[in-house]
């Protein structure tokens, strides 16, 4: 019989941005920007758009086949899978139903969504963690896609800009090891200011197809300025709370690896934790705001650059519409298959 709680660990990671590239100065041919007006108010250069015929569940799957090979397992090991989306085409069947059948993952594994917007991927590290610790799983397959290019009004230069499509996955297993991998998690949300950050019905019948960009009868609709403020007060606490609960200090943390929505957020939760901007992973410039996907997009490629080595304290922290937020601390615990970085 088991007298200790097991660890649960990171052992795969990947992750998916579709071929097209959408810059800023082909956007300014579509809705009046430029350039520089999105990138001094944003950070952002460009951001994936997916295909015409490229789903959600599409995305999910390509980044969830590399954490899967990252990890040195087959999908017949996976027997649990969990995905984290709002942007999928369609509630039913879900994104990881979908992907459980595109990838050859057997029937009968469990399969289920959340919604938690740009948090999700914390809290699906969260919900994974604590059914692997129950006993019930071994290799689980956590994976936050989203596909906002068909959710976002193209002709709305405010909100645009913002956003991209992208996926990332992760496989977790449990080891006997203690104080590595998932060391602890704050979550949080705050209905009463859900109107802040939606997606809406859209108001008028969708406009024409422009440069090709995907139209949709739901769009995103949001309040800059209050979701800045409510976004670096409460991505902040959450990083308090989650190193006060581990008794770990920020100085310790070898990188933080933030929700990708703005680098003025991010610059403000430096300022607040007072750390220096070069302990922040950042690769906002080149995909945008992908929401849930935005996590685990930057820590696979922070993995592949090197950034994360075994022993590492890493930071993941977000805030999304809801509201929701949640900060997760991690131990890297790098064996076997996963004790090196990924080639692609």
């Amino acid at each position: 019989m088991r007298t200790t709680t097991p660890s649960v660990f990171i052992r795969g990671i990947g992750s998916y941005a579709p071929d097209r590239i959408l810059s800023n100065n082909e956007l300014s041919t579509i809705v009046e920007t430029s350039d520089e007006w999105i990138f001094t108010r944003s950070g952002i250069r460009e951001r994936h758009v997916a295909a015409p015929e490229e789903t959600c569940a599409d995305i999910a799957a390509q980044a969830a086949r590399k954490a899967i090979e990252n990890a040195g397992l087959q999908p017949a090991d996976i027997d649990l899978v969990i995905a984290a989306t709002v942007s999928s085409e369609s509630p039913v069947p879900s994104v990881a139903c979908r992907v459980q059948h595109a990838l050859g993952i057997p029937a009968g594994t469990p399969a289920f969504d959340i919604a938690a917007a740009c948090s999700g991927f914390v809290y699906l590290l969260q919900i994974a963690s604590h059914m692997m610790r129950a006993g019930d799983y071994k290799n689980v397959l956590i994976v936050a896609a989203e596909r906002l290019s068909g959710t976002v009004d193209w002709s709305d230069r405010t909100t645009c800009v913002l956003f991209g499509d992208g996926g990332g996955a992760a496989v977790l297993n449990k080891c006997d090891i203690p104080s590595v991998g998932i060391l602890g998690n704050v979550l949080g949300g705050d209905g009463s200011k859900g109107n802040l950050l939606s997606v809406r019905p859209r108001p008028s019948p969708p406009p024409p197809p422009a440069g090709g960009l995907p139209t949709g009868t739901h769009v995103i609709s949001m309040s800059g300025k209050e979701i800045f403020r409510n976004a670096v007060r409460v991505m902040s606490q959450a990083c308090r709370s989650v190193l006060e609960k581990c008794g770990i200090s920020a100085e310790e943390i070898a990188l933080i690896v933030p929700h990708q929505a703005n680098i003025r957020i991010i610059e403000a939760i430096a300022g607040e934790l007072k750390l220096p901007l070069d302990r922040f992973k950042i690769n906002l410039e080149r995909y945008g705001n992908t929401s849930a996907a935005s996590i685990p997009l930057a820590l696979d490629e922070a993995w592949r650059e090197g950034r994360v080595r075994h022993g590492d304290l890493l930071l993941l922290v977000a805030f999304g519409g809801g509201f929701t937020w949640g900060a997760t601390l991690v131990r890297w615990h790098a064996p076997d298959a996963s004790a090196t970085p990924a080639t692609a």
